[in-house]
């Protein structure tokens, strides 16, 4: 399924409250943008929390969505989160860098959610390697490897500008590899 097709079955939900599309929704994303808001909250049950708070976004129908050619459903859906995270986070006292990334650890023999959705050793060793880097770069590395997003994409969803993408994913890049290589793996950016 497409994600112009995913915009269409909102959009169907919105106008015809079609509950079977939102489902379908619901379904396809949930366990996707569970992990992206764990990144950025560090917290499976806040991050389960937000995860509903979006979807609760979506079937309210306050938030707008229009299908254009250069922001997809998908692009637009991490927006949202991207919001809801910041604005826990800010009434929690705490931003993106304030937080101990010292306390988080991933081991690979561990059996979390997280562990169970990864789909290979190699997506596990890079997404264990990812939790290393500063947020913006993680964020930048997460939505490029696990979520297929453009640039493009990805700068509506943080925000920033393209220049600002490429030169996040470009030290990304090398901060990975130098995280990889730590760990005993060799990867060429």
């Amino acid at each position: 399924m497409s994600n112009n097709t995913d915009g269409q079955l909102y959009i169907r939900y919105v106008n015809d409250n079609d509950e079977n599309a939102f489902r379908i929704l619901f379904e396809k994303y949930r366990d996707s943008l569970f992990l992206f808001l764990n990144k950025i909250v560090f917290n499976e049950d806040d991050a389960e929390e937000l995860m509903m708070d979006t979807f609760a976004i979506l079937s309210s129908g306050t938030a707008k969505y229009k299908e254009k050619k250069n922001v997809s459903f998908k692009t637009w859906l991490y927006a949202i989160a991207k919001n809801q995270a910041r604005m826990f986070l800010r009434k929690n006292k705490a931003t993106f860098s304030e937080i101990d990334e010292d306390n988080i650890t991933l081991n690979e023999s561990e059996s979390t959610p997280e562990s169970s959705i990864l789909e290979d050793e190699r997506n596990s060793k890079l997404y264990i390697a990812l939790n290393n880097l500063d947020n913006d770069s993680r964020q930048v590395l997460y939505l490029t490897y696990f979520e297929d997003m453009t640039s493009g994409e990805i700068s509506h969803v943080m925000k920033k500008n393209i220049k600002q993408i490429y030169n996040l994913t470009s030290r990304g890049k090398i901060a990975l590899k130098k995280e990889l290589e730590g760990m005993g793996y060799t990867w060429d950016i």
